[in-house]
């Protein structure tokens, strides 16, 4: 055990970016790469183990701030919030829950590209554990093969539910779309509101956040042009 804390001491001594420590980083976006940082056991363990590891934790949390988990309200919370992180809000986690995606032939020869707005996401800020709440917008142009309209919908709620930085939630959607239809013609925008900003910290209730992805010949003013007018 003392063996652990030091090394935990010591990572968290040098857990340093750029010369700045977590505290002194603050709210600012740390993005570390595509890929959701994870460990290479991440999934040794089964789901109802997790679930049953994490209620103890949380059960432990609820105790540290003072709260009366014999209390009829709060005796089940520790099980809701561990059943609600595994099978919900952060299930896209977990490879075996990616949607199965089928294409379909291009039969109807539309070459123009197809919008698919206004999809509405909730997904958790990494740093802090509170919920993002957005929409996506996707466009893609057929190199031959199209997808069925609920599945990119699908595609954004996987990638969406887990802990996230905006930035990394697009690009993701956007390597995920390109990699199916075999096209780098995929644009995707997000448009988010963050309650790390809003209900904590600076407290900005009117902010919101817009990333985007721009492949092929999306990265054009004209196609870029033509996609932010379909999205009025």
């Amino acid at each position: 055990m003392k063996h652990q804390e030091t090394m935990l001491n010591t990572l968290i001594k040098n857990n340093r970016l750029n010369g700045f420590s977590d505290e002194e980083i603050g709210d600012d976006h740390i993005y570390s790469g595509l890929e959701t940082p994870m460990r290479a056991d991440a999934f040794e363990m089964s789901d109802e183990e997790k679930k049953y590891k994490i209620s103890g934790l949380f059960a432990e949390i609820m105790d540290v701030m003072g709260l009366d988990l014999t209390d009829d309200s709060l005796k089940g919370t520790p099980n809701r919030v561990a059943k609600m992180y595994i099978e919900e809000i952060f299930s896209g986690l977990n490879p075996a829950n990616k949607p199965k995606v089928a294409l379909f032939d291009n039969k109807y020869q539309y070459n123009q590209m197809l919008v698919e707005k206004n999809i509405t996401f909730y997904s958790n800020c990494e740093h802090h554990f509170v919920p993002i709440i957005g929409k996506a917008h996707i466009a893609y142009i057929s190199s031959g093969k199209v997808i069925g309209l609920s599945k990119l919908n699908r595609i954004v709620q996987y990638y969406a539910k887990r802990p996230q930085v905006q930035e990394r939630l697009t690009n993701q959607i956007a390597a995920e779309l390109t990699e199916i239809l075999d096209t780098k013609d995929v644009a995707v925008i997000i448009d988010a509101k963050h309650l790390c900003v809003s209900s904590r910290g600076i407290k900005d209730d009117t902010s919101a956040t817009v990333t985007s992805f721009y492949g092929g010949v999306f990265n054009t003013p004209n196609k870029i042009a033509e996609l932010q007018n379909y999205l009025k």
